[in-house]
């Protein structure tokens, strides 16, 4: 069997892995221990992001043609690939915070949505908040101000509604004789008809 034949599958298997991916990290794992890679592994696994370690030549031949072809420039001394087809973020999210408790782990490069960042544009990646932290804060944004009028509607209908409100507004502003309308020229003032 001739070695492009051996080859082959593995480019296959790395092609098919980034075919649906939103974005690929490159890492240097040199020096990690095997409870530390282990670690690694599983904290990416439950992020849903894939991980493996390929040689950079079959890395090469798979990102040709690719969103990520970019990637080929940062393929240098031992690198491992992790991505991710459903959070763009997680990959570089996870490697960076790992990489806070074990310092051997760098990360080289990737590739978000079509365009390739070096480290720095990773380590910035890596502090946008997953899809669903950012949907869950636009969720608690858009119901505070909701919240907040469902809590004077309850208000004004446990003191007996919006007459009896006026009516103590009108005893504090000191005119009980009518309701006060902002069109005249001052606030307070009643209406002449």
């Amino acid at each position: 069997m001739a070695k492009v034949e051996l080859k082959q599958p593995v480019v296959e298997e790395i092609s098919a892995g980034i075919k649906d991916a939103q974005s690929v990290v490159l890492v240097d794992y040199r020096g990690l221990t095997v409870e530390q890679d282990t670690q690694l592994r599983k904290s990416l696994r439950e992020a849903g992001v894939s991980y493996k370690v390929y040689k950079n030549t079959m890395m090469n031949f798979a990102f040709k043609g690719t969103q990520f072809e970019g990637l080929s420039e940062y393929l240098e001394g031992p690198s491992a690939m992790a991505y991710s087809t459903e959070d763009a973020t997680a990959p570089a999210r996870v490697l960076a915070q790992f990489a806070k408790t074990a310092d051997k782990l760098e990360i080289n490069a990737g590739v978000g949505e079509g365009t390739v960042y070096d480290a720095k544009g990773m380590a910035a990646i890596a502090n946008i908040p997953s899809r669903d932290v950012l949907i869950s804060k636009l969720l608690g944004s858009l119901q505070s101000p909701i919240t907040n009028f469902a809590r004077v509607m309850n208000q004004l209908a446990e003191k007996g509604g919006a007459a009896a409100c006026e009516a103590a507004l009108f005893a504090r502003v000191g005119r009980a004789d009518g309701p006060i309308h902002s069109e005249t020229r001052g606030v307070g003032h009643r209406r002449e008809a």
